[in-house]
């Protein structure tokens, strides 16, 4: 997925997801990492760990759905005005396969893209010997929060 040319809602939108990114406790905590954007898309990314499996060893379906969500998310906020930030309002996954293998990768898209509300999709793969696998995907709905940043403040709960 290669970088395109944002809308003019915000030319700034790409480094705004990179920051709010790079905020996110639980994608730090999973070892994630965000390896595309363009605009109304988003890739992440992260490599197994003994910490990330369940009991038999393949990727925690959590840490499935979570960078999925993310993926989706950050898709969206790639399409929202300058002076926004988002949050999921529901999604839904369906795990198709094993997450077993050495990667993970969530690749999210605008599917639809409203003045509030942004439908996404979110298919998550699997690396197995260089091959990749569908494991889950993903449909959410994320809403744009105008006039709120994502940065948390004192006394203010942070937002996606």
């Amino acid at each position: 997925m290669k970088s395109k040319l944002h809308s003019a809602k915000n030319p700034d939108a790409f480094q705004h997801v990179r920051e709010s990114f790079a905020r996110q406790g639980l994608m730090k905590h999973l070892g994630a990492e965000l390896t595309a954007l363009g605009s109304g898309e988003c890739e992440i990314r992260v490599r197994h760990r003994g910490e990330l499996t369940q009991q038999h060893g393949y990727f925690h379906g959590g840490v499935t759905a979570s960078i999925a969500d993310s993926a989706s998310g950050y898709a969206a906020y790639t399409m929202m005005p300058a002076d926004s930030s988002v949050l999921a309002v529901e999604y839904k996954i369906n795990f198709v396969a094993p997450a077993e293998g050495s990667l993970l990768i969530a690749r999210g898209r605008v599917l639809r893209s409203g003045r509030t509300l942004k439908i996404c999709a979110a298919d998550v793969f699997v690396v197995n010997s260089k091959h990749e696998i569908l494991c889950a995907t993903s449909l959410s709905t994320i809403m744009a929060l105008p006039g709120q940043s994502d940065i948390s403040r004192p006394g203010r709960r942070p937002v996606k």
